[in-house]
């Protein structure tokens, strides 16, 4: 382990020292029946407050470079489908419709989108006009990143490295450490952009996009069609997002499985 890793985990350490590991049931399992209980070493109001910083920095960077919002209609079509998809999250969990949620564009090349603890996020214009989304294609990916937020993969993505690392020792570790809200937006911003979410969390995520795009009046079937265009991007294999996926065939099959299970509820919002 490098010694900036060093410190980052030591800083999170600071935070277990406060708290016990807690099995939790972040959401409620929907239609699509998602249920597996989660072990958490960090409390949400810790890794919110920390995502929150994490984001603000983010938008910072961004800001920087001039990639902020530069285009008002991407900027309002990203924002109406969010504020679509927000209430429907309700079904999952009922604080998550008051969360104090965040709804960004960023230039860049790159076909990716986010969303951070606590309902923060980030759209990439490379995914919009690359892939020439449509709005029902556009909600499903929105859809699958705030499913993430909404079962705290970030959350529970830090608490296993954290847990795993806590042999640094709270005292040593803190050795010239600086605020340990601060290191721990490092490690949101890692587990959220950079690092590839594992199988059992992407899985989950589709399962759980497809019903809030289908809540929200949104065709679930486009999943499928947005997730075979992400498939046959070019550049170097698909976006980072999709790396630790099973087999196309077999993603595209759960998709459009779990996706027929909420047609009911698409055709249900279609009428209201």
């Amino acid at each position: 382990m490098n010694s900036k890793s060093f410190f980052l985990w030591g800083g999170v350490a600071a935070l277990l020292a406060l708290g016990a590991c807690k099995t939790v049931q972040t959401t409620q399992p929907g239609a699509v029946g998602v249920d597996r209980k989660q072990t958490m070493l960090l409390s949400s109001a810790q890794v919110d407050k920390s995502a929150a910083l994490a984001y603000r920095q983010e938008l910072k960077k961004a800001a920087g470079k001039s990639a902020l919002n530069r285009n008002r209609g991407e900027v309002a079509r990203v924002r109406a489908i969010a504020q679509r998809l927000i209430p429907a999250t309700g079904a999952f969990r009922a604080d998550a419709p008051r969360w104090a949620w965040e709804v960004n564009v960023i230039t860049s090349n790159d076909i990716n989108a986010w969303c951070m603890p606590g309902g923060k996020i980030a759209v990439y214009t490379g995914l919009i006009e690359r892939l020439k989304v449509t709005d029902d294609e556009l909600a499903a990916v929105m859809g699958h990143e705030i499913a993430h937020a909404l079962r705290e993969h970030g959350r529970e993505r830090a608490s296993q490295a954290a847990g795993q690392n806590l042999v640094l020792g709270v005292g040593g570790a803190l050795l010239g450490l600086g605020d340990a809200s601060l290191q721990l937006a490092g490690i949101i911003t890692d587990v959220t952009i950079n690092l590839p979410n594992s199988r059992e969390h992407e899985v989950e995520a589709d399962r759980i996009g497809v019903e809030l795009a289908a809540r929200a009046g949104y065709d679930p079937r486009a999943a499928v069609a947005l997730w075979q265009k992400m498939g046959q991007t070019g550049g170097g294999g698909p976006p980072q997002f999709l790396s630790t996926h099973p087999s196309p065939a077999n993603r595209a099959r759960d998709l459009a499985d779990y996706a027929a299970r909420v047609m009911p509820l698409y055709e249900s919002a279609r009428r209201r």
